[in-house]
């Protein structure tokens, strides 16, 4: 990985947060990515008509906080319209790994070496930043993501737009249990919120300039406000987020054939074995990933027949 090594601070924390409480608990930052060229509207239109389209996720913002997966209302234009009427559209758009253009790959890995750096890390890998993914949201005023959970860590930064971002404490299970945080890892991100979540919750109210730390699996929901937004979501996975990940997969498989298994950290002499056996099948899986029919065919073995829940047909 060859990030700069004249980078400026990208990433602030008060408080010296980076220091207490990462990666922890959530926390708000700063940033200097408002405006940034390659973050406007025109520049990432540009990015959705080159992408992949099983990586651009979109559908109507008009949801609820606790919005049942099935019966989210879709958007009738192609993503590029999409972001290009982002102000009317109704729409809420996610383009998916990002970091597949060098350009924003060069952005993200800039910007988490001035966060190892404040940690007083040389380089993103001495921080333990690894497998860094970009996701990067454009979403019309009034739009709500519902209630969800994240299989990284996560720096979110408000590039353009006012947005309200809620995350909450799972840390005992109390608001998604075992079963719930293997199911949204590995079928589909959201889960179901009361009010009674509420104590537990901590809300960002973020403009341009602003962001949050979202720490691993914490749930959230966010809303937009009377503008469009821009907002990107730069993610890591550490060498135990990554366990977690795989052991959760390999669960997930294993439920879906009428075996269900413990949580991860029940049985770590079990789960040692896992690891080996997903380790070893992902290897030979992983090279047939670089051609989008083989992914659509990987996720619907895998994961199930919803697994391509995001791809709309052209």
């Amino acid at each position: 990985m060859n990030a700069n090594t004249n980078v400026a601070p990208v990433i602030v924390a008060d408080n010296d947060a980076l220091t207490r409480d990462f990666p922890l608990k959530p926390f708000g930052i700063r940033h200097k990515l408002s405006g940034h060229p390659l973050l406007t509207l025109a520049r990432i239109a540009k990015l959705a008509s080159d992408m992949p389209r099983d990586l651009i996720e979109y559908n109507s913002g008009d949801a609820s906080i606790s919005q049942d997966p099935d019966k989210v209302k879709s958007v009738d234009l192609d993503p590029v319209a999409v972001v290009k009427s982002i102000e009317s559209a109704g729409a809420w758009m996610v383009l998916k790994r990002v970091e597949k253009n060098p350009e924003y790959r060069q952005l993200l890995e800039d910007t988490l070496t001035s966060v190892a750096r404040a940690r007083g890390f040389k380089s993103v890998e001495d921080a333990g930043f690894s497998q860094i993914e970009g996701f990067l949201f454009v979403s019309s005023p009034n739009s709500t993501t519902p209630f969800h959970m994240d299989a990284e860590d996560n720096f979110f930064v408000q590039i353009h737009g006012d947005k309200i971002f809620a995350v909450f404490d799972n840390r005992d299970g109390g608001i998604a249990n075992d079963e719930q945080v293997e199911y949204s890892t590995t079928k589909h991100r959201n889960v179901p919120y009361n009010d009674s979540f509420k104590p537990r919750g901590t809300e960002f109210k973020l403009v341009g300039g602003d962001g949050c730390y979202i720490p691993y699996q914490w749930p959230h929901w966010v809303k937009t406000a009377g503008t469009y937004s821009i907002s990107l979501a730069i993610t890591w996975k550490t060498e135990e987020v990554k366990r977690m990940n795989d052991l959760h997969f390999f669960n997930s498989m294993l439920r879906s054939m009428g075996m269900p298994q413990a949580a991860p950290g029940k049985n770590p002499t079990l789960d040692k074995v896992k690891l080996a056996v997903w380790r070893s099948a992902r290897a030979v899986i992983e090279p047939l990933r670089s051609s989008e029919t083989m992914r659509r065919v990987i996720r619907r073995i895998a994961l199930g027949k919803n697994a391509n829940y995001y791809l709309k047909k052209a």
